[in-house]
């Protein structure tokens, strides 16, 4: 979703700005801009299109502001172009603003701006904001800080937004509610972004502002206070732990081959200092005040959108395999727009990279309202989802920058997985046995998924004879449904080929009429106990012409004989078998897509953290 980067101190404020958004890209957008102070007067530049049309919009022009803010759009209210880029001025020009997230009444306060003979230049709900801010200031003769508190206690929706103000040139104005922004802390100067990744280089020490507090910052100091009261918090500061590194391609063409390449040491740094399988043990500090919890639930809700939640199906079939607890996994959408039977006592389990997902966070604070226990699952170390959560699970995945998810997914999976056996240990429902073997499997995970790699010439091959087909059908069983489900999404997601994902034996009630010998059909057909099963269903597709791509064990010998193409990976014990055998479906859907010109890194329409609704 869109990119906030903003700057107070002694440098060249333009060169960090367009580099911090240059940072931001694969949050997607369709516009950039930027607004320093040029010859004593605010000055806004901005382009629809990508960061490098900006740079070449404003390369003649000689940008020595120390102060300046920067933004990446994401279209919501008016369409993609320079007009509804941002940043937008106010009325009279002398405030300029930038704003992630949605104005939901803006419409009434836009009419009653218009009556008093406010013009806008845009049809987006920021400008409005930054009038309805100019007219507060104007009306009560406040402070500017005062007019901004007044405005966001009577707007209504998502905001994080940064001013600057051509009065007060030594000074910017930050506010958050449901749409994350960090600042970073150097010397004698700020640095402001939606999340870590343009303050990485400069600085590694950062405050994540809460939902409604509002930040007047100079190069000098930062000063936190409660939007609702005026009352001054105290900023609590943190490390960061991401290195530069992580945030650069590192020799690979793309982030995503970067990250689908990354997993074995993700997977692995999400078990480290938890997961010890000679000793049998498995330590989950985050959830240690709410494990009773757990292990007493008469029913877990896994909350999720996207991606995540095919991590959350996944560890249905964990909880309930090992636990033996009932599970519902539930789009977060949907699950915060109808009325969900909750009871005190239940589990919501809510799954999310970002930690800022907001349908996700919506949903958690419903649950929390009817006395749910609420957990957490994801990424980002200080992200909205870990203050909203009573405890919660970090994935350690590292950053993840390409839009499609990857190496988040394998990590979810991990964490889950651990979370599942965990649960199951204390309520008694795994042997000491079975337990012991699943932590000796789960801890060889890493190495079996690195062995994938190894199929990467064999998948672009494949790749090569299928990246002209219009339609896909993914079908898989039991823990290879959601695989199924996230191999079609992936493939969705960045080569815009229309694929779909289904329980294989459903394939009989609707999909097999579309199977012809231009479909291709993937089959997640490794040995489990459905294995016959699915067997069988290669045998249907075959029987209709279709075009078979087989994932399946190392070693395999039925399938092969039926199948047109096999993809082997290592064997493993079939509640683990997902995050093994989704890395060939990942490198399938990135082959493809790379070999049809798409943006792999930024697919068109996406955004890798949904912070509107």
């Amino acid at each position: 979703m869109c990119g906030i980067v903003g700057y107070i101190g002694s440098r060249k404020a333009s060169d960090i700005v367009i580099k911090g958004l240059q940072r931001l890209e694969y949050r997607g957008y369709d516009s950039a801009g930027i607004s320093v102070f040029l010859e004593d007067k605010l000055k806004n530049f901005k382009k629809q299109g990508k960061v490098k049309d900006l740079q070449e919009h404003i390369k003649q022009i000689s940008l020595d502001s120390t102060v300046a803010i920067g933004h990446t759009r994401w279209a919501t209210h008016g369409p993609p172009s320079d007009s509804n880029a941002h940043p937008h001025f106010s009325g009279n020009q002398r405030l300029s603003i930038i704003h992630n997230g949605i104005i939901e009444n803006y419409a009434a306060i836009k009419k009653d701006l218009a009556e008093k003979g406010h013009i806008f230049q845009s049809e987006t709900d920021t400008e409005v904001l930054i009038h309805f801010i100019e007219d507060i200031q104007e009306n009560l003769a406040c402070p500017l800080e005062e007019a901004v508190r007044q405005a966001l206690n009577q707007i209504i929706g998502a905001y994080a937004i940064v001013i600057m103000d051509q009065d007060n040139p030594d000074r910017v104005i930050a506010a958050r509610k449901g749409s994350p922004l960090v600042v970073g802390i150097g010397e004698s100067e700020y640095f402001l972004a939606s999340d870590a990744t343009p303050i990485i280089e400069y600085t590694n020490e950062v405050v994540y502002l809460n939902d409604m507090e509002m930040a007047l910052i100079t190069r000098e100091q930062m000063i936190i206070k409660k939007i609702e009261n005026n009352e001054t918090q105290e900023p609590y500061i943190q490390k960061l732990e991401m290195e530069l590194e992580a945030i650069e391609k590192g020799g690979f063409d793309h982030f995503m081959l970067k990250e689908i390449y990354e997993q074995n040491r993700s997977i692995y740094d999400c078990m480290r200092g938890r997961l010890d399988a000679l000793s049998g043990k498995l330590t989950l500090g985050g959830i240690r005040n709410y494990q009773d919890n757990l292990v007493n639930a008469e029913r877990i809700i896994i909350v999720a959108c996207g991606t995540s939640w095919h991590a959350g199906l996944v560890a249905e079939y964990m909880f309930e395999e090992f636990a033996r607890i009932p599970v519902e996994v539930e789009y977060a959408s949907e699950f915060r727009y109808r009325n969900p039977v909750i009871k005190e006592g239940d589990v919501v389990i809510a799954i999310s990279q970002s930690g800022e997902t907001a349908d996700t966070l919506a949903a958690m604070e419903l649950a929390k309202s009817k006395g749910a226990i609420v957990l957490g699952v994801c990424n980002v170390v200080g992200s909205s989802i870990a203050r909203v959560s009573h405890e919660g699970v970090y994935t350690h995945a590292g950053p993840e920058i390409g839009v499609a998810s990857t190496k988040a997914f394998t990590a979810q999976l991990t964490v889950l997985g651990m979370i599942a056996l965990k649960t199951a240990k204390h309520r008694g429902t795994i042997s000491d046995v079975r337990y012991r073997e699943m932590l000796v499997e789960m801890e060889q995970i890493p190495a079996k998924v690195k062995k994938c790699f190894e199929l990467n010439e064999q998948i672009e091959t494949i790749s090569e004879l299928f990246k002209d087909s219009r339609n896909f059908l993914y079908l898989g069983r039991g823990f290879n449904f959601p695989v199924a489900l996230e191999g079609a999404l992936k493939l969705k997601e960045i080569s815009y080929i229309h694929a779909e994902g289904y329980p294989a034996a459903e394939m009989k009630h609707g999909p097999i009429a579309l199977i012809d010998e231009e479909m291709p059909v993937v089959f997640i057909a490794t040995r489990d106990s459905s294995y016959d099963k699915v067997v069988s269903n290669i045998q249907e597709v075959k029987a209709r012409k279709g075009r078979v791509i087989a994932v399946v064990s190392k070693g395999d010998a039925l399938i092969p004989k039926m199948a047109d193409f096999v993809i082997e990976v290592p064997d493993t014990n079939e509640a683990f078998m997902p995050l093994v055998a989704v890395v060939p479906l990942q490198l399938l859907s990135y082959h493809i897509a790379v070999m049809r010109g798409c943006n792999v890194d930024q697919p068109r329409n996406l955004a890798k953290s949904v912070t509107v609704e």
